[in-house]
């Protein structure tokens, strides 16, 4: 009986020893081989639409999931100077309204953000990777691309830019100047290409991306 319950305890121990050096083995496996971040979504170059002059807004045909060509009239001005170009407001580029923030009656002076335009067949990923991995990215890396809005599709891309300094380098909050200093690992930008298949990708929605460091 003592042999028998021996023989389980070792088939016991031999089965939770295979576990932890299979288990083991794959997170090695792929802490060699890639590299995975859930802080990533899908984004675009912002393009702002802008008042072209002084004057109150008179009229406005945009709304936000429009579609726009280049040079597509969007609104209109009463300019102080009376230049009747200048009353005219054109979307910059073709794409798809995603902000708009005019209102009718109101005052606006030159270069003023009247809304947002993005052009959804120039959409990317932006992954942000720990600076103790990011030596390990390089441009034209596979990545394979998970977007929370299309569950169980799984896209392809390639690392197309690797940031030259960490996000924290563009905030606009000042540095602590108190005795006490917490240690943050800081995180770069990687923009990532996606190849497209045909689905309507929503900028701002969430990405799981994971870069194949050996091609």
């Amino acid at each position: 009986m003592k042999d028998k319950r021996k023989q389980i305890l070792i088939g016991l121990l031999c089965i939770i020893v295979a576990s932890i050096l299979g288990i083991s083995s794959f997170y090695w496996y792929q802490s060699v081989n890639y590299i995975s971040t859930e802080d990533a979504r899908i984004t675009g170059d912002l393009i702002k639409i802008t008042s072209r002059g002084s004057g109150k807004l008179v009229d406005i045909d945009m709304e936000e999931g429009d579609w726009v060509i280049k040079d597509q009239i969007l609104g209109r001005q009463e300019i102080e100077n009376k230049n009747a170009e200048k009353t005219i407001i054109r979307a910059p580029q073709k794409g798809v309204i995603i902000k708009e923030q005019a209102n009718i009656g109101e005052f606006y002076n030159p270069g003023q953000v009247l809304g947002y335009i993005v052009n959804p067949e120039k959409l990317y990923v932006s992954a942000n990777i720990e600076e103790t991995k990011i030596g390990k990215v390089k441009e034209g890396q596979i990545v394979d691309i998970s977007i929370d809005e299309f569950d169980g599709i799984k896209f392809k891309g390639k690392v197309e830019f690797v940031g030259l300094a960490a996000n924290s380098s563009f905030s606009l909050l000042p540095s602590s100047s108190s005795g006490s200093f917490t240690k943050i690992v800081q995180r770069i930008p990687v923009k990532i290409s996606i190849e497209d298949q045909g689905y309507k990708i929503l900028p701002g929605t969430n990405v799981v991306v994971k870069i194949h460091l050996k091609n």
